[in-house]
């Protein structure tokens, strides 16, 4: 694995690490039935949407880069590599964003495509194939 599949792992758990920490921080407060509008709030909602889509993103990140070793894949393909950071990074940027100013929800494009492109990529590439 170069230094490609090495950026994905670390990048990955770096973001299962902040998903924990977001999901301690909220959870503090999660007995305040209120907190940020009750539970069914859009803000309550997209802080805890933003929690576990750090560490859902995360396990994109490390499953991408261990299939690069599992598959012996010398060369990862660089533009499936970055987007699934750039999905990592934005998707619980979007929806802390989205929290304080609802009208924000409509950059979920970014994290969305990126994502997609990035397994298009693999699949396109014969990765899991």
């Amino acid at each position: 694995m170069g230094s490609v599949g090495q950026m994905n792992l670390v990048a990955g758990w770096i973001a299962i690490f902040l998903g924990l920490v977001l999901g301690a921080v909220i959870g503090v407060y999660f007995h305040h039935e209120a907190w940020l509008g009750g539970y069914g709030s859009w803000r309550r909602r997209m802080l805890r949407l933003a929690h576990i889509s750090m560490v859902g993103t995360g396990l994109l990140n490390i499953a991408f880069a261990l299939s690069m070793v599992a598959l012996k894949i010398v060369a990862p393909p660089r533009a499936a590599s970055v987007l699934f950071i750039v999905g990592a990074i934005t998707m619980p940027a979007i929806c802390v964003l989205s929290a304080v100013r609802p009208a924000l929800r409509h950059l979920f494009f970014i994290p969305v495509s990126s994502l997609l492109v990035a397994v298009g990529v693999c699949i396109y590439r014969g990765l899991f194939a």
